[in-house]
């Protein structure tokens, strides 16, 4: 059975939605920034319709990456996870956004809770492993809550604390925090949930680690995370 087409009844075409939703969710741009950069390119496009693109769309181009990468993550068999946790404002109102990294620096999951209790760990910790399965190794810090979320779900053994073990997700949280700095913050914490899992699947596809590589496979590595994202959603 084919699947139908998501931008069916669009007047813009799917080039363009696509590319408005990458520059929003890739780049620390504003709705208005992203509206100029489309009018330079001869596209005329309202800040609001950004917004409307990027609800409706971005979610289902993460929900796409996220199970491409999922399919191959399973494999590996010396699978190491880094978790932690940020705080982020949300109308002045202290929350707590958990984050997981694997080894190689890919965000596996971003949960955003108002707590940062044992319940919310377990909260994080299942929905990591509903969907991952479970990891060879867990690195966290030395927060309590991860102890003894870990030992109700069977997984005491699996746990990993160190001063320097964790640097991995604790430097993964950069792109993010410039990210909500252009933004001026979050005003609800549905909408800082659902960014974040976007953010995080939309930078996976394009972090090639340039300063791994050399040039030549970055430029290869680039080119083909854009063509995959120009397919996303195709029918």
């Amino acid at each position: 059975m084919s699947t139908s087409n998501p931008f069916k009844g669009f007047h813009s075409s799917s080039e363009i939605i696509r590319l408005a939703v990458m520059l929003y969710v890739r780049f620390p741009l504003s709705l208005r920034n992203v509206e100029d950069l489309l009018h330079e390119r001869g596209i005329d496009v309202s800040h609001e319709t950004v917004r409307f693109w990027w609800h409706r769309f971005g979610p289902m181009f993460a929900a796409e990456i996220r199970r491409k990468r999922v399919e191959r993550m399973r494999s590996f068999s010396t699978w190491r996870w880094h978790v932690d946790e940020v705080f982020v404002k949300i109308n002045g109102e202290r929350h707590y956004l958990w984050r997981a990294v694997d080894h190689e620096g890919e965000v596996l999951e971003a949960v955003v809770t108002k707590r940062r209790n044992k319940k919310a760990a377990l909260k994080f910790l299942r929905k990591l492993m509903r969907r991952y399965g479970r990891p060879q190794q867990i690195v966290t810090d030395r927060l309590p809550s991860y102890r003894a979320a870990l030992r109700e779900l069977g997984g005491s053994d699996l746990q990993s604390t160190g001063r320097w073990l964790n640097n991995r997700v604790e430097n993964s949280h950069l792109p993010f925090r410039r990210r909500e700095r252009a933004m001026l913050r979050f005003r609800r914490m549905r909408s800082l949930q659902t960014f974040a899992a976007v953010h995080s699947s939309v930078h996976n596809h394009f972090n090639q680690e340039r300063g791994l590589t050399s040039r030549h496979v970055f430029k290869l590595n680039r080119t083909a995370a854009l063509e995959e994202w120009r397919q996303l959603c195709s029918t």
